[in-house]
């Protein structure tokens, strides 16, 4: 009897070679996005040259790391998709709700320097093979949307304020434009902070409330005179809204608490992880 095809429910971490003489890079798959046409990765601190508190493998320009480091990073974590830095797609993101369409001639956008990233920009969407489309967190969601008929598929940085600010729905919205259908659409929320440790203030609670109404306090809870946000949660609950089927979907297995990735609330300055994410050619090739 054949073995079950993989769900998206499931994602594991495994090592990825990049290279002769590069130590592998541990990352964080979802088996199943291969039969749906994607590749996709969400890396973890292990296998970068970064020191100090960027170690290893920051894939971020802003905060404060040594550039060049960066960059090979960055070269390490492509190649654990079979790609190259110049595929890579980069956004200068700001909690916003903005969702840019990623053409061809769009890669290596962002790559080597911040100054020519996709500006204002937390949600990238494309109907191309050929870039790699890269978001960088460390609490944040990242997530991940595609629709396999229609071949479109998007990658989004969602912290509180973009989460309660549309950028879900504005991604859908940018991948309808380019024929996809909502009720098609998987999503995979990876590795965010913890409702647990995610502690917020009154403004969260109001922005939540707004957003989504009568479901608001399934993803808020009081602690002391604070309160504790879910924000994966609250993007799974946005998403439906924006039209997918609940059963479509699925959260990690795993939070930032897990230090294999780097999380600003523990830690600052601190590097950020990414999640990294390409279309398949035609008919499933590598």
């Amino acid at each position: 009897m054949a073995a079950p095809a993989p769900s998206l429910s499931t994602a594991a971490f495994e090592t990825a070679v990049t290279g002769a003489g590069v130590p592998p890079l541990e990352v964080l798959r979802w088996p199943a996005l291969a039969a749906l046409g994607v590749d996709a990765v969400v890396t973890t601190r292990s296998g970068g040259v970064s020191a100090g508190p960027y170690a290893s493998l920051n894939l971020g320009l802003h905060v404060g790391d040594d550039a060049a480091a960066v960059v090979e990073n960055r070269r390490r974590a492509a190649a654990a998709l079979g790609a190259s830095l110049d595929d890579l797609v980069f956004a200068t993101q700001v909690h916003g709700d903005r969702a840019a369409v990623v053409a061809p001639g769009d890669a290596g956008r962002g790559a080597r320097r911040q100054d020519d990233a996709l500006a204002a920009t937390d949600a990238l969407v494309t109907a191309s093979e050929t870039p790699v489309l890269a978001t960088l967190v460390a609490d944040c969601s990242p997530i991940l949307l595609v629709d396999p008929a229609a071949r479109v598929l998007a990658t989004v940085h969602a912290g509180w304020r973009g989460t309660l600010g549309g950028v879900g729905a504005a991604t859908v919205g940018a991948m309808v434009a380019l024929g996809a259908s909502p009720d098609r659409i998987q999503a995979v929320i990876g590795p965010t902070v913890s409702f647990a440790r995610y502690e917020v203030g009154p403004e969260v609670v109001a922005a939540a409330t707004e957003a989504l109404g009568g479901e608001a306090p399934g993803v808020l809870a009081r602690h002391g005179d604070r309160w504790r946000f879910d924000v994966a949660g609250a993007n799974r609950l946005l998403l439906v809204a924006a039209g997918l089927a609940p059963g479509n979907v699925h959260l990690a297995p795993v939070a930032t608490d897990d230090p294999r990735f780097f999380s600003d609330r523990s830690e600052r300055p601190c590097g950020r992880f990414g999640l990294l994410a390409r279309l398949r050619p035609a008919g499933g090739r590598s």
